[in-house]
């Protein structure tokens, strides 16, 4: 096959690329660079052979429009590129809006008009459900569950874009749905959480799980903002990529479909048990500053993968534990560039 992968420097567009790669397909990243840490993984998965390298910015639509006339046609294409943070979003919605969801209508143009026979899986985020106050949360054992959602939040919860962050990865979750209505594209939307391994140079504001492993290895300060006890479903880039390859084996029949993708009930984390798998690892405690509460943050956030399950015959397969020791080995084992990030 050919694979395009927007933002395929970054953190999961480096392990799919990777993947993919070492299965024989031929890669083209597409990515501008901005990132810290792209540029290493750049030249990481350049060494691997069978990638190349386009140098763009998806907010340009000629750039877009001409990688993918010129580069394809493709098979898959991966739409990862992204501006990730809730907080950059509130300091700057415009850059927001740019890169997330007028980027993503560049691409979805792009695919109309030159390549309309690829497959696009769109990385959404579960942002897009909003803080949920509607929903029943209550306390157990130092920790936020749903009172009544033992299963976690399911595909036709209500949308309630919250944040800058929320309403542009929210707008483009929905472009992507209905370009598979209007124009018969096949697309999928993979609503993520809290994806973490290796490759990953998480920052505070972002990629909370590598940046709490980063700090960790190097010995920096951890602020927790809120108490600590908010909880996530988190998911090893390893069982990502294989639900992208599930729903890519299946796109003829789920096109125009939308899968929560997180490690569902089974693989779930509050911020202190974090702390506490990172404290044995590291084999001292952390010494941890708290502050308010940001914009957005859910206290809990569990995603129902049923169907995932169902239609792509895809299970997490990667337990918290086994995970985070992986990505802690390798943030050591790459330290040296860590102390210069």
């Amino acid at each position: 096959m050919k694979i395009l992968v927007t933002g395929g420097a970054g953190f999961i567009g480096v392990n799919c690329a990777a993947t993919f790669a070492e299965k024989g397909h031929d890669v083209v990243i597409f990515d501008n660079l901005s990132r810290k840490g792209s540029g290493q993984n750049l030249s990481w998965v350049l060494n691997r052979g069978r990638v190349e390298f386009v140098r763009g910015d998806i907010r340009d639509a000629d750039m877009v429009a001409g990688t993918v006339r010129r580069k394809g046609p493709f098979h898959l294409v991966l739409h990862l590129a992204a501006q990730a943070a809730v907080t950059t979003s509130v300091a700057d919605p415009r850059t927001d809006f740019e890169v997330n969801a007028l980027g993503t209508l560049n691409l979805l143009e792009a695919i109309r008009l030159h390549d309309p026979g690829a497959a696009v899986i769109y990385a959404s985020t579960n942002k897009v459900y909003g803080e949920m106050t509607n929903l029943a949360v209550s306390m157990s054992n130092g920790r936020y569950t749903y009172t009544d959602r033992p299963a976690g939040i399911p595909e036709d919860q209500c949308l309630d874009f919250h944040s800058p962050y929320g309403c542009s990865k929210g707008s483009a979750d929905q472009y992507c749905r209905d370009y598979a209505r209007m124009y018969g594209l096949k697309t999928v939307v993979m609503r993520q959480s809290c994806i973490y391994g290796y490759h990953q140079f998480g920052i505070e504001d972002q990629g909370w799980v590598a940046w709490f492993c980063i700090a960790t290895a190097l010995g920096k300060p951890i602020t927790i903002y809120g108490d600590g006890r908010q909880v996530r479903d988190v998911l090893f880039i390893d069982d990502l990529v294989q639900a992208y390859e599930r729903a890519f084996e299946q796109m003829d029949r789920i096109s125009g479909g939308t899968f929560n993708i997180g490690g569902g009930p089974e693989n779930t984390l509050s911020l202190h048990e974090l702390i506490q798998e990172l404290e044995s690892l590291a084999g001292r405690r952390i010494p941890l500053n708290y502050s308010n509460w940001r914009p957005g943050d859910q206290k809990i956030y569990i995603g129902d993968i049923s169907l995932a399950r169902e239609k792509l015959g895809w299970t997490p397969a990667v337990r918290p534990r086994e995970g985070i020791e992986k990505l802690y080995s390798w943030v050591i084992e790459n330290r040296s560039f860590f102390e210069t990030f």
